[in-house]
């Protein structure tokens, strides 16, 4: 259980945009659950992103260890750090984080952990101007946060809209509200929760792994793998890597290369095989 209280919801929430600051990184999407946190970055590249979920376990961990005095609470909870890379699949990205909300019985409007609420009801204040011990209660942080153009609500909760980059989701989904909402109702939520949650987590055998690989080759450089260039080669190998659940034996495999050269590839871009 990542969160068991409003407190823990919203230092989780809050958390996703501090991490995010300190990246240099924009969150455009995002929504806290009980057991899950999704949240979707612009990030300058594959390790600000990285950078981004580490911060929100270290600092998510430290707190409900001190909270809850409990040690290793989060130990076995791990970061999954997907590369959206095709518009379809940002948009279904961006409404599958959403939809969890409706999956848990609310409306999307209502539920209060997620991006999607952008309007708060009663008074709002700009955490720039809050006093230093006020951002030390409400966001736990000795961090400067002076420039960010962030508000809270009357219950000191972050306001959405004012910290996510909304025009990106917006330009996204053709700033069309209906045609959004449409997606979060259509987007299938079991495809969804296997690419974005459960790809680099589960081992795939060798069948289906050869797919996965066939499918990015012919999205990405509309070539059959055999025929991938040694540039082409190393893309795909890296991008495999990061995004699913496998090792240097099973690429080389699929990719029909030697295992010396699928680690020679990650090594030069300093990733440490499994």
């Amino acid at each position: 259980m990542l969160c068991q209280d409003d407190e823990d919801f919203d230092h989780l929430e809050k958390s996703f945009f501090l991490g995010a600051l300190d990246a240099n990184a924009l969150v455009v999407s995002e929504i806290v659950l009980a057991t899950r946190g999704l949240c979707a970055v612009l990030a300058v590249n594959w390790e600000g992103a990285e950078a981004v979920g580490e911060f929100v376990k270290k600092r998510h961990s430290q707190f409900l260890a001190k909270k809850y005095e409990q040690r290793q609470v989060m130990a076995r909870t791990r970061i999954s750090v997907q590369y959206l890379d095709t518009d379809e699949y940002v948009r279904n990205a961006l409404a599958y984080i959403l939809r969890n909300a409706m999956d848990l019985g609310f409306h999307i409007e209502d539920y209060p952990w997620s991006s999607f609420r952008g309007m708060v009801a009663g008074e709002v204040r700009s955490v720039s101007s809050l006093t230093h011990r006020e951002k030390e209660v409400l966001f736990r942080t000795h961090k400067d946060l002076s420039g960010v153009p962030w508000l809270v609500d009357d219950k000191g909760r972050i306001v959405p809209a004012s910290a996510c980059d909304c025009a990106y989701v917006e330009s996204a989904l053709g700033s069309n509200q209906a045609y959004f909402l449409r997606r979060i109702a259509e987007v299938n939520p079991a495809e969804m929760y296997q690419k974005l949650v459960l790809n680099n987590h589960v081992w795939q055998n060798d069948t289906k792994f050869k797919v996965c690989v066939t499918d990015v080759a012919g999205r990405w450089f509309q070539k059959e793998v055999l025929a991938l260039t040694t540039v082409e080669q190393a893309k795909l190998i890296i991008y495999l890597f990061r995004s699913y659940y496998t090792s240097v034996a099973q690429l080389a495999r699929c990719l029909q290369l030697r295992p010396e050269d699928v680690r020679r590839v990650l090594w030069e871009h300093d990733i440490r095989p499994r």
